[in-house]
């Protein structure tokens, strides 16, 4: 049985990393988590190596020079470029089991050609734009420097980066609704266990 990689996606603040956390945790799924690296600043709440590996530009940079880049992205926000990259630096063992990581339409379509479309499976999370703005408030809120231009710009960029044409072109089929995070786990997870059952 080969192993897969099962993305999480969507819009900031639609609950990716709360998901991301519960089904790692949840041991009848046995998967592993891929974290990713990204050169933007950490927030408070974050440690390095759980959510992301931070790393400089040029460290970024000596890894793209060795070869091991398989997807990044660029964002030019009101703090200048930050970058988010997934490095082939042997996270990823197919023999080992299945993997989660959280992801972006982009980097989903990059990932498909580095590891093949048949290991990759999308699941991307919606919440109502409302619903997100407040949490994405109340977030910003609890930072030492709260930065509302940038979570004005990513909130706009959202709604083009994942738009239903740009879902649809990535290959990117079915909704799962984050309004109840329990309703929406266990249908997430109801379906990550029948496609590893399938396997």
């Amino acid at each position: 049985m080969k192993g897969k990689i099962f993305c999480l996606m969507g819009k900031s603040c639609s609950g990716k990393d709360t998901l991301f956390k519960l089904l790692c945790e949840d041991m009848s799924l046995g998967l592993t988590p891929i974290i990713l690296y990204t050169t933007r600043p950490k927030r408070e709440y974050e440690k390095d190596g759980d959510q992301y590996y931070f790393i400089s530009k040029s460290k970024l940079e000596e890894y793209e020079a060795l070869g091991l880049l398989i997807e990044k992205r660029a964002y030019n926000t009101v703090e200048g470029i930050w970058i988010y990259a997934t490095i082939y630096d042997g996270q990823v063992d197919f023999k080992k089991g299945s993997y989660l990581l959280i992801s972006t339409l982009e980097g989903y379509k990059k990932l498909k050609g580095h590891f093949g479309e048949e290991v990759l499976k999308a699941f991307y999370i919606e919440v109502e734009d409302g619903v997100r703005l407040e949490r994405a408030l109340k977030r910003e809120q609890q930072q030492k420097k709260p930065n509302f231009n940038e979570l004005c710009r990513r909130f706009l960029a959202d709604d083009m980066d994942f738009s239903l044409f740009n879902r649809t072109e990535a290959g990117v089929k079915k909704v799962y609704d984050n309004f109840d995070l329990k309703s929406c786990y266990e249908e997430i997870r109801k379906d990550l266990l029948d496609t590893l059952r399938f396997e």
